[in-house]
């Protein structure tokens, strides 16, 4: 089941540093961002995938996550870009309630591939 992960930050009076490392398995293939949501109630991934891990950081503003695997159900609010929210193969996600300065960094350990995606929820 997906779990959110507290990043390790370095703090000085130059600013904050954030570290993303050995949060997924194997390498990061592939990263891309969701922004300029146009309201807070549209609804963007509704799917899940069968082998593919997802690492998501608002670096920006903040959104709700729905996740569930057919068994456990949670919600997740990322409101901070030290905090992380690691999707499991397996788990079918709706990502909502985007703020308007939302910019929402996706972080994948695979390749896209649409024969990986279930859209179906559990």
């Amino acid at each position: 089941m997906s779990k959110l992960v507290q990043l390790t930050t370095f703090s000085s009076e130059k600013g904050d540093l954030t570290v993303f490392e050995k949060i997924l398995p194997g390498e990061l293939k592939r990263a891309f961002y969701i922004y300029n949501v146009d309201s807070v109630t549209q609804q963007r991934a509704l799917h899940g995938h069968r082998k593919e891990s997802n690492a998501l950081i608002a670096l920006n503003g903040n959104c709700r996550i729905f996740v569930t695997n057919g068994v456990e159900e949670s919600y997740f609010h990322l409101t901070r870009p030290d905090e992380c929210l690691v999707i499991e193969p397996g788990d079918w996600h709706i990502i909502d309630e985007f703020s308007k300065e939302t910019i929402l960094l996706v972080l994948s350990n695979e390749h896209y591939d649409p024969s990986d995606y279930f859209f179906d929820r559990p």
